[in-house]
């Protein structure tokens, strides 16, 4: 016996290392393993070589492809037959088992003994669907036993239709508890009749003829076998329930023992004692057999020869037969001779017959009843090595006995039961818009709210029931457990599966009685669908009641790391290839710790490669959807089980190492889903909305989406297809690109594809118009067609795919074409996605935040309204990021042109004509205009911004256009910027002109004058003090008749700017009875009855009088905010200049948009803040003038002039003194223009790199950190500041980020020492590049070089300082020295300088009036960054965050309680509490002058206010900061604005100062 098993192991050794499986043996090869996306995955390969043969096998065995039992031999072996000889016999008589073919049974036998038990189920169970036989007798398994597989038959549910007349329909059972006579099929030795061949046509009667059983004259089938003898198979035939085409009214099971039975006996002797009756197929009787056959008892009943008579049979063949059934005592009819006059078909035939007639009467046994037979003779049976995992799932399920399902749920699964479901509707309901009684919109969320925390509490403190321990302690703790854990879980399911079997069946027949009556009760029927859907109980109810144990974090006693290590476990089973419940159908809820949990612990178990390839199939329900993921990947959705589960399971397949940067991601993850239009659920008062919600939910996270179309049902197509399109057009607005493929079922035929041609454009005519009819429902009047929405091409997203089945079911074998077809789909839709492949792919982190965000957005009515993505904000926040910094650096490079510009300007000739002047700025303005056009910079660095592939852009295609449209809007206020200084320069330089030619007329007379007092005193010998005297009494007399510059009429010029802005309107008469605008009174502005516009009639006065209040606070913002620009203007050293004013109107102008008044207010206003302005500009003009007047210039340089007097008087050299001269006069002032020019700009610059970078890098932050700091500091009229002066609460706290950052590390003095180094190093170059000639040689020393010397360095440094002419003459005024000397003395004076105000720098501590005399000012860069639009939200005022000054909407992160705007209840005066977000997905209404009184729907806001979006609150926590806020000062905001405390919900009173915080962080999506 061990000679022999050692024998046999070196047999089957040899022949599985010939098929490259013996690293596989035994039972090593996983399911899991086979599952994984790999190349072959998409080229489906033909065998290349011997050990290529089982994956082409397994490949297509798992696409439920009927031919994959042709994978017997190497691809090219047929044409090296071709070119060898055919009549070499050595051809014929080679040894067989090194060739490169393979015997199909050999091939099943080596792969089910490589399998493991769990992929040897799923063989059995595509070979069933293929209509193959399949192992019921495994040989050489233990020491060479036979082994039953029952497991690997388990999984085989069928279903048939018995004639029996009691029976109540279809009967659906797995095939091994199911009690069906069992036929064994045997041969001896001699046998030339094929046993298989003629089992085929006996199942095949009546229908197509299959090969069920592989025999001879298939390919392989002739092949020498090598372990295959001693495999016993069996297959069912199952009747239809018609008595035509059924040739068994009956199941029947047929065993077919291969190889000789003599060589086999434990198999025979085990199958002859469980079948109702075997053949045995002989040509003669052999004495060894003959033994063998009169051994088995009760052979009588039970056995049947079937004799092949040919022709040349011999006597004694014949003798040998009569002679056994002699001894068997058989009657003639249990003989059945075949001879050569009847042919296999007829031979069946009467086969069939004697099958039937021995079926009746004659007890039947289960395969599963079987086990004990098996034991007892010796044999192994698979499924013994998992009886304590069967006991525990035996124990669970005879727990629930006779129970009720909902009973037994309420009882062990309770956290599903109706608290779980009402959680559900309470979200729903929060989400929802419908009335809600007299309850106020806030109070009834929180009543809501609180309601779903009382029910959460409920749950949590459920205990864990005996059940569901009992469950998850069968889970493993580690890896190394998985295989137990395995056992369980498909015990459980075969378990389950059974006992809903059992449960349903008379359910569902009481429901098809009650659908097929011709009075419908449609109650009943709605009540026996909810029963249906109560009553189901799978394995999905238990991971479920897992999930939400983990939900809730029950917390029972020693529980607490139970539940901690329940994601783990969950996250295991979907690496190992099992569903995980992402939307539970049955509460149409999702889980979301439990969900994100599972999936971030999966994420952390990959090492964080996560990329996810998501793929979902949506349809009408049984269309083959499941199917169809089952065919494409091989995987095993749940088709048929008996049970109407609804919801979404999602399945994670490993993408192999070599896949994976073709394909782009770790993962593919298939989502199935529910049937839509489903006939049970069409009963339900939701069915289609929910059917919407999950069509949103799953395209929303797929990136491929297969619809499925099955022809038979137009009309529910229809339906199906106007769903899909409404979620692809929300899709489209929210940035989600899915592909999208039109599954056809059932079109068969060779020309299917050229005759559905016009089939599909009908399709697309079709999707037009519903695309056309979504789009106006969805508010996207411009999308028209479908093409519109998605790339399709009607050729390349449509796919015909013929009907699964060959014939009609039970006994149809699988069609060959529907396998190819969708083998072909599966590897054009890899091969499209190898293509298009982008960085672009979410990871499970962005995946869940997918989930997230879209399912919160589907339970809103308004789908696009509501949707808010933390990816999309992300994304956008980082694009507005990139974009602040783009448009610094642009806008710092035109400040620097302008400058550049600038400075041209005042170093022109001043001997030029004004109108020389005139014509360079006109120059200057073309060439800006030409360069702006020529700066593509930002243009550029947006297209490649979008290009990129790695930060989902893809979700923000949609603000591009704002971006484009803020481009163009910059480059037209850069334009008017620009131009105004430019104008404002040559402005300034008349001015300078008009002072210099004053001073200069003066100057030429003094120093005439001291050249003449010199000549007259040159003779005396005079003390210092009588020089001094003489120089006084001379200057006195000169510069007595100096006058000064011409004050102009600053209020006159300012009122005539106001005249210009009215011109196009009637305020004449108001305009002229104003005689100068600085006497109008500067008492507080009053806001009069006059002022006020009532917008409708009938207005209560005490409404007339809360306007007037409203107005009036208005009015004291803008004066405000106006005065404080005016004064920012004035508090520089420039003139004034009539753009100010201009500005000044149009700022007012801004500010008076969307408000209501009269016109009186209007001009009222503009003269009361014009009025403001012209005093302050009066002022700035006096100080102006002060600085230029050319008696106080003069008398600036009579110091100077007496000095020179004294050392010209004594011939004393003054070269030093002269040098040091001219750097107090010319080249200081010069510099400190410099550092101020620049400061500006540097400023700006480290602000955005110091502490507060972060919070001005984008206007989204900006808001965040400006309420957090609110928030510290708790100072109730820093909130009203905020809230009421928006503008200038945001520019204070700018000038503080300023005020702190030039204070810290005296940064202030370091940069413009910086500054000061850059610009003496340019002059102390220039001087030295100034005392050289042309050609490089030092200027000659004399007293004329020095007009060279400094005419040369006014040339060099042209471009970086200005150097005033009267100061130059000034201080060189008979200049005695010579040129070398005087340069000296200039390097020595520049370095002096520089000491002398780095000094200065040291010692200067006023920021602020720094900062306000600075011609680029940091706090307005900075504001213009951060303020945006400057537009509120018409209800709770917020302002707009959105993105540039140029957008089509705008919107904010969180609004807040209307009252802390000032909004009050009519009646009862109190401030309201709602909040805006709540209002417009509510029922309510609001009135305003912009409805004109009438009352309109806040759902319809839009209507009103079309710029606006204003979505439902992000998050529940959201609003929390100004919940707290409102709460925290409800009576001081009452006060503030004269009015009563607002009713706040008690819910808002718990709301803490760190619950508050939490809140606005998520709000602004910043993590901690």
């Amino acid at each position: 016996m061990s000679t022999n098993t050692s024998e046999e192991h070196a047999v089957i050794f040899t022949f599985l290392s010939k098929l490259g499986l013996e690293i596989f043996y035994p039972n090593k090869l996983t399911l899991r393993s086979l599952l994984e996306i790999n190349k072959n995955s998409i080229n489906e390969e033909a065998a290349s070589s011997v050990q290529k043969i089982p994956w082409c096998f397994l490949r297509k065995l798992f696409k439920i492809n009927a031919e994959c039992r042709g994978c017997t031999q190497v691809s090219n072996s047929e044409d090296n037959e071709e070119s060898s000889d055919p009549l070499d016999l050595d051809l014929y008589t080679a040894d067989e088992s090194a060739d490169d073919r393979v015997n199909p049974l050999d091939l099943v036998t080596a792969l089910f003994l490589c399998a493991d038990s769990f992929l040897q189920q799923e063989m059995a169970l595509k070979m069933s669907m293929c209509q193959f036989s399949v192992p019921l007798l495994m040989p050489h398994v233990n020491n060479s036993q036979s082994t039953l597989m029952l497991w690997a038959l388990r999984d085989i549910v069928k279903e048939w239709c018995p004639h029996l007349s009691e029976s109540r329909g279809f009967v659906e059972n797995h095939i091994v508890q199911a009690k069906i006579p069992l036929f064994s099929f045997v041969r001896l030795n001699n046998c030339s009749l094929s046993k298989s061949q003629i089992l085929n046509q006996v199942l095949s009667l009546g229908q197509q003829y299959h090969n069920y059983f592989i025999h001879r004259d298939m390919k392989g089938g002739a092949i020498k076998r090598h372990i295959a003898n001693g495999l016993a198979e069996v297959c069912w035939y199952l009747p239809r329930g018609r008595e035509h085409p059924d040739v068994f009214p009956d199941p029947i099971a047929f065993a077919n023992l291969r190889g000789n039975m003599s060589e086999s006996l434990a198999q025979l002797t085990f199958l002859f004692h469980v079948s109702t009756a075997t053949f045995v197929f002989l040509d003669k009787i052999e004495k060894e057999e003959h033994e063998i056959l009169t051994s088995l008892q009760d052979v009588k009943s039970k056995m049947f020869l079937v004799v092949n008579r040919k022709d040349g049979s011999s006597k004694e063949d014949m003798e040998s037969v009569r002679k056994t059934v002699k001894e068997l005592d058989l009657p003639n009819s249990s003989v059945k001779v075949k001879d050569q006059r009847v042919n296999v078909v007829e031979f069946s035939d009467k086969l069939s017959s004697t099958i039937n007639k021995i079926t009746v009467g004659k007890p039947t046994m289960s395969i599963e009843n079987m086990l004990d037979k098996a034991v007892e003779l010796g044999l192994s049976v698979d499924e013994c090595t998992s009886g304590d995992q069967k006991k525990t799932a035996e124990k669970l399920v005879k727990g629930i006995g006779v129970q009720k399902i909902p009973d037994y749920k309420s009882k062990e699964l309770p956290l599903q039961g109706a608290d779980w479901k009402r959680l559900s509707q309470l979200e729903k309901k929060e989400c929802s818009s419908k009335t809600h009684g007299n309850l106020a919109p806030e109070k009834h969320k929180s009543q809501l709210q609180r309601e779903q925390q009382q029910i959460k509490e409920r749950l949590g403190k459920q205990k864990l029931s005996d059940d569901m321990k009992t469950f998850i302690n069968q889970l493993p703790k580690n890896e190394n457990d998985s295989k137990s854990r395995d056992f369980f879980l498909k015990w459980m399911k075969l378990k389950l599966d059974a006992h809903s079997r059992d449960q349903l069946s008379s359910l569902r027949h009481k429901w098809k009685e009650q659908s097929n009556k011709e009075n419908k009760d449609v109650e009943e029927i709605a009540k026996l669908d909810q029963e249906l859907l109560e009553s189901s109980l799978g394995l999905e109810h238990y991971m479920r009641e897992m999930g939400l144990i983990y939900e809730f974090s029950l917390q029972s006693q020693n529980s607490a790391d139970e539940i901690r290590r329940l994601p783990g476990l969950a996250a295991d089973l979907l690496l190992d290839g099992y569903p995980l419940e992402l939307l539970d159908g049955d509460a149409s809820n999702i889980p979301e710790k439990w969900v994100t949990d599972v999936l971030m612990e999966l994420h952390r178990k990959v090492g964080e490669k996560s990329r996810l390839l998501v793929l979902t199939v949506l349809g009408v329900q049984s269309t083959g959807k499941s199917t169809l993921l089952n065919t494409m990947f091989g995987v095993q959705f749940s088709v048929s089980s008996g049970r109407c589960t609804r919801g979404a399971y999602m399945l994670f397949l490993r993408v192999s190492d070599d896949m994976q940067d073709q394909l782009n991601c770790d993962f593919i993850v298939l989502i199935d889903t529910e049937g839509l239009k489903a006939p049970q659920l069409s009963q339900l008062e939701d069915s289609y909305e929910h059917d919407n919600q999950l069509a949103t939910f799953v395209i929303g996270l797929s990136d491929v989406t297969i619809i499925n179309v099955a022809s038979e049902n137009s009309t529910e197509m229809k339906d199906i297809l106007q769903i899909a399109i409404h979620a692809f057009l929300r899709m489209k607005q929210i940035g989600k690109k899915p592909i999208c493929h039109f599954v056809h079922q059932n079109v068969a035929g060779v020309s299917a594809h050229a005759r559905t041609l016009t089939e599909r454009q009908l399709l697309l005519d079709q999707l037009n118009e519903m695309t056309k009819i979504a789009a106006e429902m969805e508010k996207q009047p411009s999308i028209k067609r479908f093409t519109d929405v998605l790339d399709y091409d009607i050729a390349k997203n449509n796919w015909n795919i013929p009907g699964l089945w060959h014939g009609t079911p039970p006994m149809a074998s699988v069609n060959t074409g529907y396998s190819e077809a969708v083998a072909d789909f599966k590897k054009n839709l890899l091969e499209t996605v190898k293509k298009d492949k982008t960085d672009d792919v979410s990871q499970i982190p962005e995946f869940l935040e997918w989930v997230r965000s879209l399912w919160k957005a589907v339970k809103y009515e308004n789908f696009i309204f509501s949707f808010r993505n933390t990816l999309v904000a992300q994304a956008y926040d980082n694009l507005c990021k990139e974009f602040s910094k783009w448009e610094w650096e642009v806008k710092k490079e035109l400040i620097s042109w302008q400058d550049a510009a600038k400075l041209e300007i005042f170093n022109s000739d001043n001997e030029t004509h004004v109108e020389t002047w005139k014509i360079l700025v006109a120059s200057k303005k073309s060439q800006l205009l030409q360069k702006l056009e020529e700066q593509k910079e930002m243009e550029k660095k947006l297209d490649e911004y979008y290009e990129r592939t790695d930060i989902h852009v893809n979700l923000i295609e949609k603000y591009k256009i704002d971006f484009i449209n803020r481009i163009s809007s910059l480059k037209v206020e850069f334009q008017q910027s620009v131009n105004i200084a430019l104008d404002f320069a040559l402005h300034e330089k008349k001015s300078s002109k008009e002072a210099q030619d004053i001073q200069s007329k003066h100057r030429e007379m003094i120093e005439k004058e001291v050249m003449k007092l010199l000549s007259d005193r040159e003779q005396c010998t005079l003390s210092d003090e009588q020089l001094k005297r003489d120089f006084q009494q001379m200057w006195t007399k000169v510069t007595a008749n100096v006058s000064g510059l011409k004050e102009l009429k600053i209020s006159e010029k300012v009122l005539e700017q106001l005249s210009t802005h009215f011109s196009n309107r009637n305020f004449n008469e108001e305009l002229q009875n104003i005689k100068d605008l600085k006497d109008i009174e500067e008492d507080p502005f009053e806001v009069k009855s006059e002022h006020v516009k009532v917008p409708w009639k009938g207005v209560q006065f005490w409404k007339k009088e809360a306007s007037q209040r409203e107005l009036q606070s208005f009015a004291v913002t803008v004066i405000e905010s106006c005065t404080r620009s005016v004064q920012g203007i004035a508090k520089t050293d420039a003139d004034y200049y009539e753009s100010f004013t201009k500005d000044l109107l149009e700022k007012v102008d801004d500010s008076l948009k969307g408000h209501t008044f009269q016109p009186k207010f209007e001009i009222d206003l503009k003269l009361h803040i014009c009025g403001i302005a012209s005093r302050e500009f009066l002022q700035m003009h006096r100080h102006f003038l002060s600085a230029r007047d050319p008696k106080i210039q003069l008398e600036k340089y009579r110091p100077q002039y007496l000095l020179d007097f004294i050392d010209l008087y004594k011939k004393v050299d003054h070269c030093q003194r002269k040098a040091d001269d001219f750097v107090r006069l010319c080249i200081k002032p010069a510099v400190e223009e410099y550092i101020s020019r620049h400061l500006g700009t540097n400023i700006v610059d480290q602000v955005l790199a110091g502490r507060h970078s972060e919070e001005y890098s984008s206007r989204h932050l900006f808001q965040s950190n400006i309420q957090e700091e609110l928030l510290q500091k708790e100072d109730f009229q820093s909130f009203v500041k905020f809230i009421r002066k928006y503008e200038i609460c945001v520019k204070d706290l700018i000038f503080q980020h300023i005020l702190e950052e030039m204070s810290e590390d005296k940064a202030l003095c370091k940069l413009k020492s910086q500054n000061l180094k850059v610009i003496v190093n340019k002059i102390t170059d220039a001087t030295e590049r100034a005392s050289k000639g042309e050609d490089g040689v030092l200027l000659p020393d004399n007293k004329e070089s020095i007009t060279e010397l400094i005419k040369n360095m006014h040339r060099y440094l042209t471009k970086d300082i200005s150097l005033s002419e009267e100061a130059e003459k000034t201080a060189l005024f008979q200049i005695q020295s010579t040129c070398h000397p005087f340069k000296e003395s200039l390097i020595k004076s520049l370095s002096e300088m520089n000491e002398q105000l780095q000094e200065e720098f040291s010692k200067s501590q006023d920021i602020t009036e720094t900062v306000n005399k600075l011609p680029t000012k940091p706090q307005d860069e900075l504001f213009n960054r951060v303020f945006g639009c400057g537009q509120q939200c018409p209800f709770c005022k917020v302002p707009c965050e959105a993105g540039g000054k140029k957008h089509e909407k705008h919107h904010a992160a969180v609004h807040r309680p209307k009252g802390l705007g000032g909004y009050r209840i009519e009646d009862s005066e109190k401030l309201v509490e709602t909040l805006c977000t709540t209002d417009v997905n509510s029922e309510r209404k609001f009135q305003c002058a912009d409805t004109n009184g009438e009352w309109h729907p806040f759902k319809e806001f839009a209507k009103i206010y079309p710029d606006w979006l204003i979505p439902p609150d992000y998050t529940r926590e959201a609003s929390d900061y100004w919940k707290y806020v409102l709460v925290k000062y409800n009576d001081r905001f009452a006060q503030e604005y004269n009015a009563k405390p607002a009713d706040v919900p008690e819910a808002w009173r718990s709301i803490t100062r760190e619950q508050a915080l939490k809140g606005l962080k998520e709000a602004f999506n910043i993590k901690d």
